[in-house]
């Protein structure tokens, strides 16, 4: 197939920014619920023009827990990602659950780690 349009970049790690470790060493498999939920976005193209997508993901079943789209690649969208994962599965704090994601500064914010703090 034919690719037309511009290649749009969507993690831009700010290297210069602490980045928490790697709590999970490239093995994105879960034994149970709730145990290791990734997180990333990407973009689509659309007749009008392209939209951001933002999703998280729970592991153990591959399953969509969380998601958004977005006109806009700001910290909103995938907080707001975050927020639906946290409200629809309401994962016990202390729990153990992991989130995984990429260095992108969505993910490295100031409001997004709070959150993820908040949460436990």
């Amino acid at each position: 197939g034919a690719v037309r349009g511009k290649v749009v970049k969507t993690t831009v790690p700010d290297t210069s920014a602490p980045c928490p470790r790697d709590k999970v060493n490239r093995v994105f498999r879960a034994p149970a619920p709730n145990l290791l939920w990734v997180s990333d976005f990407t973009y689509v193209s659309t007749r009008q023009g392209f939209v951001y997508v933002a999703f998280v993901i729970d592991t153990f079943a591959d399953r969509i827990v969380g998601w958004r789209v977005s006109r806009s690649a700001k910290t909103d969208f995938v907080l707001d990602a975050l927020e639906q994962a946290l409200h629809d599965r309401r994962p016990v704090q202390k729990s153990g659950l992991v989130h995984h994601s990429d260095r992108g500064g969505q993910y490295l914010s100031i409001r997004y780690t709070e959150r993820l703090a908040e949460a436990g």
